[in-house]
């Protein structure tokens, strides 16, 4: 039997808000994580902040939303998050997020990782049909990412966003459960 959370590097959790309100308001004293991120100005949160979003939003806000810690295999460390988001599963569909919080493991296959173990329990447990991503045109590294796990490009916002005196597109992309599996099979 397939352990359903577990890849090659990560692993998915579930955590307490204390334990994530801590780690996001670590991660978000670098405002050029918040950039990649989020489309609003870096704001540097509390960890009571971060704790009541948490216990308000996702919490408290029902089951259209899921959210995993990222941990590493090897030593068990907390390096990012993941979650699905807009969780419309009367239509087979959702959004997914993810981010590395420690700098130190950027480019080292751990986000690609997570995001095919979270294709995975999307696709084999949620039964869903498809999953889209939002990504801005800045962050070329986690364009790669999705693209090597099989996300395609479906479309563009043009000039949605202003960063340092520039205009840059959000990007659209997505996944459909029959790409995913023929991804998979072609690995096997």
């Amino acid at each position: 039997m397939h352990d359903l959370l577990r890849g090659e590097l990560v692993h998915l959790t579930a955590e307490s808000s204390e334990v994530m309100a801590e780690k996001f308001a670590q991660w978000n004293q670098d405002t050029g994580w918040e950039r990649l991120l989020d489309s609003d100005p870096p704001r540097l949160l509390s960890v009571k902040k971060w704790k009541e979003w948490m216990e308000k939003d996702l919490e408290g806000g029902g089951s259209d939303e899921i959210l995993f810690a990222i941990r590493k295999l090897d030593d068990e460390d907390i390096i990012g998050f993941m979650g699905l988001f807009n969780l419309f599963i009367q239509h087979g569909d959702t959004l997914v997020a993810i981010a590395i919080g420690e700098r130190k493991y950027w480019n080292n296959g751990y986000g690609t990782d997570a995001m095919r173990v979270m294709l995975h329990y999307a696709f084999y447990e949620l039964n869903l049909r498809r999953v889209g991503l939002i990504v801005f045109e800045y962050n070329p590294r986690a364009i790669r990412s999705y693209e090597k796990v099989g996300f395609v490009h479906e479309g563009r916002v043009r000039g949605a966003m202003q960063r340092d005196g520039q205009r840059w597109d959000f990007l659209y992309m997505g996944i459909l459960r029959d790409e995913w599996l023929a991804k998979e099979t072609q690995k096997s």
